[in-house]
């Protein structure tokens, strides 16, 4: 069965499901969670139920009971069976990997003796009532097989534009507690899908660190980067200036917005200086933001110098977008397009809190990253012409 149609039969799950209670979520989700297992069955047999074909590919055998532990409950199903034992439902594994690291994470914790008592509740709920070493072992062998393959995949297709993000995450170290950086980086093809290309853990955002990821992606074949948005991170330009020579860099306006507007005390000064900003990002060419900065600059310097020191000194960082299409900018201008994935990755680390060693915090990232990367394959990010007239970066 196609990822596809699987991700059709989510969408109309939760398009059912909107505004009905717990049970009434379980039921549909157990409903539409069958109905895929049995679809699936039936693509690898080449026929329906009492179907009698010539082609078919052979037969039902029955099903064995499978309890699936999800964030709305446990969920009773029943996984269909062939006679020749070559079925092997994808579901479980594709919905639940995330999951899966998730509660290796917790588990881990547990078994190395530092888990709270809410960690040892979530760990018997999700694990059993009691966690070996061994166990941990086997739960953890295939999925990190799975991360570690993703992360050295080779990068076939040409990656025109990189978004770069990074954020930081509690790792249990050396008998103590460090704050580690986690750097990601999401590409867009020449067809216009987006991918997180990997996530790598770091001692800090320095310009080595970036430079290594850089380096591990060139090594897998990254090719064709011509453009980079991310926000002000520390070494950041300077690799992207060593490693993709040409390249255009720009900074992300949402972060640079908020960052400066955050400067100015009053209500009404930090509209008029929103209100500026927006003149020069919504600017309808470079020429043009340019005119509209210098404005922003000799206005503000005689009531907010340091505001117009700053923006004089790092405002054309947030402009490299114009190289770009016009019908790129809006997408392109900001790292929003990770918001979504960071709020889910917040919102599964907090359930953490500590991370045992860094390979588990990059196993739960990375699984993340596969379940998004899956969910964004179904559509195009971004609109690209005929590649010869189009992914090329505009003379400015």
């Amino acid at each position: 069965m196609t990822h596809g149609r699987q991700d059709k039969g989510m969408r109309d799950l939760y398009q059912a499901v909107k505004g009905m209670g717990g049970d009434g979520f379980r039921e549909m989700m157990r409903v539409t969670l069958q109905g895929l297992m049995e679809e699936e069955l039936t693509s690898l047999l080449g026929a329906e139920v009492y179907e009698r074909t010539e082609g078919r590919g052979g037969y039902r055998n029955g099903y064995k009971p499978r309890v699936l532990n999800t964030r709305v409950g446990r969920i009773e199903l029943q996984v269909p069976k062939d006679r020749a034992g070559r079925f092997q439902t994808e579901l479980f594994e594709r919905y639940q990997r995330s999951e899966k690291a998730l509660t290796l994470a917790i588990a881990e914790s547990y078994v190395q003796g530092v888990s709270t008592r809410k960690i040892k509740k979530i760990t018997e709920k999700l694990c059993g009532l009691e966690i070996s070493k061994s166990q941990v072992s086997r739960l953890s062998e295939q999925l990190d097989l799975e991360v570690e393959k993703w992360r050295k995949k080779r990068l076939e297709k040409e990656y025109g534009y990189l978004v770069v993000d990074a954020r930081y995450e509690h790792i249990r170290e050396e008998g103590g507690v460090k704050s580690r950086g986690i750097l990601v980086v999401v590409g867009i093809t020449e067809e216009g899908h987006r991918e997180i290309l990997g996530v790598w853990g770091a001692d800090s955002e320095s310009e080595n660190s970036w430079t290594e990821v850089f380096r591990d992606l060139k090594e897998r074949g990254l090719h064709g980067v011509k453009y980079v948005v991310s926000d002000d991170h520390s070494g950041l330009k300077t690799a992207i200036d060593r490693c993709f020579q040409g390249a255009v860099w720009q900074r992300c306006q949402a972060h640079f917005s908020r960052n400066l507007i955050s400067q100015v005390s009053t209500r009404k000064d930090k509209a008029v200086v929103a209100q500026m900003l927006k003149e020069i990002t919504e600017s309808p060419d470079r020429e043009s933001a340019l005119s509209h900065l210098r404005e922003a600059v000799e206005k503000l310097a005689p009531t907010h110098r340091k505001v117009s020191e700053y923006l004089d000194a790092h405002g054309e960082e947030i402009m490299g977008v114009y190289a770009l299409p016009e019908e790129h900018r809006k997408r392109m201008r900001t790292t929003n397009m990770l918001e979504r994935y960071n709020r889910e990755l917040k919102r599964r680390t907090r359930e953490v809190g500590i991370f045992p060693n860094m390979w588990s915090c990059i196993r739960l990232i990375g699984s993340m990253a596969l379940e998004t990367n899956e969910e964004w394959m179904e559509k195009r990010y971004l609109t690209m012409q005929e590649k010869e007239t189009d992914t090329a970066i505009l003379v400015s």
